[in-house]
């Protein structure tokens, strides 16, 4: 087994937020984007308490994905505050169902399509959970990743 591939069942196996944060740092420093990467995935895998592949754990996998982004980006850590606050005005699916029928795509939604990670959209969350929303709002979510170049067919293969 080659280093590349300990650390990436370390990475696997880890519950440790900090310690992926860490694995994260050190491969982007190093330029071991493929480590960076799943460090990444996993960190937001990890984070929401709510059960895995509920729509609530999901939604709040979206969440951290952003705001780890934007720590990234500010040096510190981030808060979406005013979307926290919607979602315990309205609750997780109001709110998605909002993204997806915004008139303009979110800073998340922008944000997340730059890094290549259209699965963590508030969007691609519609399509993953259709079963949840009118037809309407799934035919919004769809139109607005196809819009941004996401290829739905790849999209649903991920989940």
């Amino acid at each position: 087994m080659s280093d590349h591939e300990k650390v990436l069942a370390s990475i696997a196996a880890s519950t440790d937020a900090d310690k992926l944060r860490r694995f994260r740092e050190n491969a982007q420093r190093m330029g071991v984007t493929a480590v960076a990467d799943a460090a990444f995935r996993r960190l937001v895998e990890i984070l929401p308490e709510q059960a895995p592949g509920s729509i609530e754990h999901d939604f709040w996998m979206t969440i951290h994905a952003f705001e780890e982004v934007l720590r990234d980006e500010r040096g510190k850590t981030v808060r979406l505050s005013r979307t926290r606050q919607k979602i315990g005005r309205v609750g997780v699916k109001q709110t998605l169902t909002d993204f997806a029928m915004s008139k303009a795509p979110t800073d998340g939604f922008n944000m997340l399509i730059e890094r290549g990670l259209p699965e963590l959209t508030g969007e691609a969350l519609v399509l993953k959970h259709s079963e949840s929303f009118d037809l309407e709002v799934q035919a919004a979510a769809k139109q607005r990743l196809e819009d941004a170049g996401v290829d739905i067919t790849k999209l649903r293969s991920s989940w």
